[in-house]
Order: structure tokens, then sequence, then C-alpha cells
């Protein structure tokens, strides 16, 4: 997979620990705080991260999201499913980003 994301957060992890252990406490708060499965979290994270143009973020969790078992065409289908949301051009940036990802795998 790609370690584009994991080396930003192992170096903020070690420039701010305090921090990155209070986000990673959210991060696991919220994900126990219903019944979505790890997979069903991951794809909503990622529509999200495409929605706010976050290449990092679409990275991450792309990459997540098939960890969880997610498939590259479940993954390009969550991003494809934003069009009418979020506009084709930011549809097409998401989706190059996930294929950084997806084309690695």
């Amino acid at each position: 997979m790609n370690e584009i994301p994991v080396k930003q957060h192992h170096k903020m992890k070690e420039r701010h620990p305090q921090l990155l252990d209070a986000v990673d406490t959210l991060g696991a708060t919220v994900a126990n705080a219903g019944p979505l499965s790890e997979k069903t979290r991951q794809l909503v994270q990622l529509a999200a991260a495409a929605a706010i143009r976050s290449e990092g973020a679409v990275h991450s969790h792309a990459r997540r999201a098939v960890e969880a078992g997610a498939s590259a065409e479940e993954v390009r289908h969550a991003i494809l499913l934003l069009t009418s949301t979020i506009g084709f051009p930011t549809v097409v940036a998401a989706m190059t980003w996930a294929d950084d990802v997806l084309e690695v795998s």
C-alpha cells in the first residue's frame, strides 16, 4: 500500500505525541459510538475527505477501507456517488488520489 499519509502521521506523532494521542482516542471513541462496520466507516470518511478536497485523507481512508475489506470497485463507487453533491472536477481529483493507493495494492 502507498505510505504517503502514514509517513506524515508518524512525523506528527514524533513532534506532537499528546496531540496525536488525543486525536487517536477521539477516532476510537467515535468509531465505537455506533453500529457501522469498519469498512462502512472508512467509506464514509473517504467521502468526507473527498468533499473537503483533502488529498492526504483520501489516501488514508482509501487505504484503510481496503484494509477493512472494501474492494477497489467499492472505493471508487463511494467517490462516484458524490458527483452530484461535490461536482465532477472534485470527484475526478478524489478518484486520482484514491488511485494513488488502489493502483499500488
